[in-house]
C-alpha cells in the first residue's frame, strides 16, 4: 500500500487556514483561539501532550464553518440560534478521519453552555476542553475589533470582567479562574497580535514528526475540504466529490496507474479550498460577476497553493490543485504556466472542473446537456485553452464522464 511520510501538524494547519479563509478580513481566528487554548492549559497544569491536544482543537474548532453569513455571527454576537449547527458539521468531518477522530467531540461540543454540557459528557476531557474552546473562542470574539494596533490591551479588563458573569452558565468556573489568572499578563494578549501569532504557529508546526499516511488517510483528509467547500453554497454542493471521481475516471482513460489516480483524485477533491474566502454573496450571485467580483473569484486557486504549499511530501498535489485554471496557450491563472510545464494531472482536473461546473445547476443558468459541454470544450481545445487528447477521451466516454460528474 502506497504511503506518503507527512507531518500530522502541517495537515492541521491547512485544516485551520482554510477554515480561517472563511473570515476573508481576518485569517487567523482559529489560530488566536489555539494560542489561547493551550497557554490556559499551562495555568491548568495539564500535562504537555493534553496542551497539544487542546491547540489542535483549537485549530480545527471551527472546521465546520463554510459560510461568511455565518461567519459574521461567530465574530459579532456571544451566542445566536444556530450557533451549533457549524459544530455538528465540524464533528462530522472530523469523526471521519482516523489521525484526527480524536477531536470530534471536542470541535461537536465547542458550544454548548457548561451548564447544558453536564448531561452530555458528564466528568469527561473532552466536555472540559471543549468548554475550554468555547471559552476562548468568546474571548477573541471580544476582543477582535481591537486588534489593530494592539488595542485590545486597553480592553482586557472588560473582556475579563465578560467572562467572569458567566462562570457556572456557559462557562467551567474553574476554567473562568484559570483565564482570568493568564489574562493578567499583558504577554498572554500580545500573543495575539499578528506577528506573535505567526512565530507561535511556525514553531509548534516545526515541533513536530512525521508519519507514514496511506493515499486512503490522504483522500480522507482531502473530504475534509471537500464538504467544507461544498457546504458553502447549495450552489457548489457536491462540486468537489464530482471533479474528483470525473479526474479519476480521466486519469484512468489517460493511462495512469492506480496511485497516481489516487493522488489525481485527492488533488481534484483539494482544487476549490480557496473559494472559501469567496463571500457568499459572490458565489451564489444570479447574474454575471462585475469586475472586482470577478477578480475576488480569480484569486481562489491562488489561495489553495497558499494552503496546500506547506505540507511537506504532497507537493504534486498541491501543484496539480492550484493548476486547475490555467491553459495550455499562457491564458490561464493564477501563474501564467503554458505548454508542457503543464502537468497532465492540472490538465485533467481542468476539463473535469468544466465539465462538471457546467453539468450543474448555477445561480445564473440551469444544469446543461453533455453534448452542449462537449461541444463548449471542444472549442475551448481547438482555441489552445484545454487539452485537446482529454477532451478526445471525454468524447469517446462521454455518458460515463457525465455519471462520474454528477453521480451523488
Amino acid at each position: 500500500m502506497t504511503t506518503i511520510r507527512v507531518n500530522p501538524r502541517q495537515l492541521v494547519l491547512a485544516i485551520a487556514s482554510a477554515a480561517d479563509l472563511v473570515g476573508v478580513d481576518d485569517k487567523s481566528h482559529g489560530k488566536r483561539v489555539a494560542i489561547m487554548a493551550k497557554e490556559c492549559g499551562k495555568v491548568l497544569g495539564l500535562a504537555p501532550d493534553r496542551c497539544e491536544m487542546l491547540y489542535e482543537a483549537g485549530l480545527l474548532h471551527d472546521c465546520g464553518v463554510s459560510s461568511t453569513r455565518t461567519h459574521r455571527s461567530l465574530i459579532t454576537e456571544l451566542d445566536w440560534a444556530g450557533s451549533r449547527d457549524h459544530c455538528e458539521r465540524g464533528y462530522a468531518v472530523l469523526a471521519e478521519f482516523r489521525p484526527l477522530s480524536h477531536l470530534a467531540d471536542i470541535v461537536r461540543y465547542h458550544h454548548t453552555h457548561w451548564d447544558e454540557l453536564q448531561g452530555v459528557l458528564v466528568g469527561s476531557e473532552d466536555a472540559l476542553f471543549a468548554n475550554l474552546i468555547y471559552l476562548v473562542d468568546r474571548v477573541d470574539m471580544l476582543a477582535a475589533p481591537y486588534y489593530p494596533g494592539a488595542c485590545h490591551l486597553f480592553h482586557t479588563e472588560e473582556i475579563r470582567r465578560r467572562v467572569a458573569g458567566y462562570a457556572g452558565s456557559y462557562f467551567c468556573p474553574r476554567l473562568v479562574e484559570a483565564f482570568l489568572e493568564v489574562a493578567r499578563n499583558d504577554a498572554f494578549w500580545l500573543l495575539l497580535t499578528p506577528e506573535a501569532t505567526g512565530t507561535y504557529v511556525r514553531r509548534m508546526a516545526a515541533s513536530d514528526g512525521q508519519a507514514a499516511l496511506t493515499l486512503e488517510d490522504l483522500r480522507r483528509f482531502a473530504a475534509i475540504f471537500a464538504n467544507i467547500v461544498d457546504a458553502k453554497s447549495p450552489y457548489t454542493k457536491e462540486h468537489s466529490e464530482g471533479v474528483a471521481r470525473l479526474s479519476r475516471l480521466l486519469g484512468s482513460l489517460s493511462g495512469l496507474g492506480t496511485s497516481d489516480c489516487d493522488k489525481l483524485e485527492i488533488a481534484a477533491l483539494l482544487h476549490d479550498i480557496g473559494k472559501l474566502q469567496v463571500p457568499d454573496e459572490i458565489l451564489e450571485k444570479p447574474s454575471s460577476l462585475d469586475a472586482r467580483e470577478t477578480t475576488v473569484m480569480r484569486a481562489h486557486s491562488f489561495a489553495t497553493f497558499e494552503i496546500l504549499r506547506p505540507i511537506e511530501g504532497i507537493e504534486d498535489i498541491a501543484e496539480w490543485a492550484a493548476h486547475h485554471h490555467e491553459a495550455i496557450d499562457g491564458s490561464g491563472y493564477p501563474f501564467g504556466v503554458t505548454g508542457e510545464a503543464l502537468s497532465l494531472q492540472a490538465r485533467i482536473i481542468r476539463v473535469a472542473d468544466i465539465f462538471q461546473a457546467m453539468a450543474q445547476v448555477r445561480p445564473y443558468r440551469v444544469a446543461s446537456e453533455p453534448a452542449a459541454i462537449l461541444a463548449y470544450l471542444v472549442e475551448l481545445a481547438a482555441a489552445g485553452k484545454v487539452d485537446r487528447g482529454i477532451v478526445a477521451l471525454l468524447q469517446q466516454n462521454l455518458d460515463a464522464c457525465h455519471l462520474a460528474a454528477t453521480a451523488g
